[in-house]
């Protein structure tokens, strides 16, 4: 009893102490921003076809839709054309800053506007990849995951050397940011317009805006730090859980996909590899397809361990060499769809899904190779030798109050 008394302190020690995974989280973010912003930008020439007044889905089909089904999409707000652009170059903004990690927990919150809106839009233009994107940019909205690889990080940093060196410390830009937004919520739902749907969405925006306020407020106006440190504790909890979450949620993409192919009498056989090769919409590059399908072993190979890899992942994650050898093979397996394919935000996608399960300690030896490539190009360039700093321990880049919490 003692033992289990201990091992459950320990771990909930652990869950509420500090917020876990900071890299892989980090991983996730850029990933998926990274993701969406390319595809943004790819598609920027045929936007208004895709989304917009233009698209075969026209806006008064998308207002019937949202009117059944609920789903949230500040797009049905309005049939303008300067809104539409106005929604669009808000999705590519907050991808590019969430991508380089400012005021994350705003912007992730701006990502999430951004993705529902233009997906539920036009709900046809989507694939696996798409779904997998529009799940995680409401998961993202829970983590931290500014703690490292980001400016919040970076800028908690300074402000932590500021005041050791006994400097007074004023966010500024925080407090505008959430006033603006603020005003914009208030207005949106004094319309009527932001609760026409399902409430979920609306709630969750609410929460967020009321959630920073409250941080903000406790971290001027308390006197002691036992709010500070509640406030802290329960922001580790929910990125805990969320980072579960996302865990979950990629250990069932490869469990469901795997256990249907099984069923499928293509994929018992071995031949199902075989014939995406040669589709035209999937063959961007015909004599790759070619070369790769002209051998029926590599066909059989490549279609068996398909299906044992995605059925046996979830079995593997609590033995860790096996877990990284079929991590390894799945990013590969997305790569290779990526450039064979032709399907390259997909597999980003899924590639930064499974970002969740790298080791730290690869991540961190890729961070650090990054850091010095970086310093050596700044060197290189005639700019000053970078001042070695001592690196913080894992989760106190974001224990500071701020907008970024």
């Amino acid at each position: 009893m003692n033992r289990f008394a201990l091992a459950l302190s320990t771990a909930i020690a652990r869950i509420t102490e500090s917020a876990l995974g900071p890299y892989q989280s980090a991983v996730v973010r850029i990933g998926f921003s990274a993701t969406w912003l390319l595809f943004l930008l790819r598609e920027l020439p045929h936007r208004q076809e895709l989304y917009g007044p233009d698209g075969p889905w026209s806006w008064d089909l998308a207002e019937q839709l949202i009117a059944g089904n609920g789903a949230f999409t500040a797009l049905i707000w309005s049939d303008s054309r300067i809104w539409f652009e106005s929604v669009y170059g808000l999705a590519v903004l907050s991808s590019l800053l969430l991508l380089l990690g400012w005021r994350t927990r705003t912007m992730s919150v701006l990502f999430m506007v951004g993705v529902l809106s233009l997906q539920n839009r036009s709900i046809f233009m989507g694939d696996g990849g798409d779904n997998v994107l529009h799940l995680m940019c409401v998961y993202l909205v829970f983590t931290r995951c500014g703690q490292v690889w980001s400016l919040d990080a970076r800028r908690a940093r300074r402000e932590n050397e500021a005041r050791a060196r006994g400097e007074r410390v004023v966010d500024r830009v925080g407090p505008v940011l959430w006033i603006v937004l603020g005003l914009m919520l208030i207005a949106v739902t004094g319309a009527g317009r932001l609760l026409e749907g399902d409430p979920v969405i609306p709630a969750l925006l609410w929460a967020v805006w009321l959630g920073l306020g409250v941080w903000w407020t406790v971290g001027r106006l308390a006197r002691t730090d036992q709010p500070r440190i509640l406030l802290d504790v329960i922001g580790n909890m929910v990125h805990n859980g969320a980072l579960l979450v996302i865990m979950a949620e990629a250990c069932l993409i490869y469990a469901t996909a795997g256990w249907y192919k099984i069923q499928g009498t293509r994929w018992q056989d071995g031949t199902a590899v075989y014939y995406p090769l040669h589709l035209d919409y999937f063959s961007p590059w015909p004599a790759l397809a070619d070369a790769l399908s002209s051998s029926a072993t590599m066909v059989l190979l490549v279609t068996y361990g398909t299906v044992v890899v995605q059925v046996a992942f979830p079995f593997t994650l609590f033995n860790r060499r096996v877990k990284n050898v079929l991590l390894a093979a799945m990013m590969t397996e997305h790569a290779v769809i990526a450039v064979v394919l032709g399907l390259p935000f997909f597999s980003l996608a899924m590639i930064a899904a499974d970002a969740v399960f790298l080791p730290t300690s690869f991540l961190r030896r890729v961070g650090g190779r990054v850091a010095r490539a970086r310093e050596r190009l700044t060197a290189g360039r005639g700019g000053p030798a970078p001042v070695p700093q001592t690196r913080a321990p894992e989760g106190a880049e974001e224990t500071h109050v701020g907008f970024t919490a």
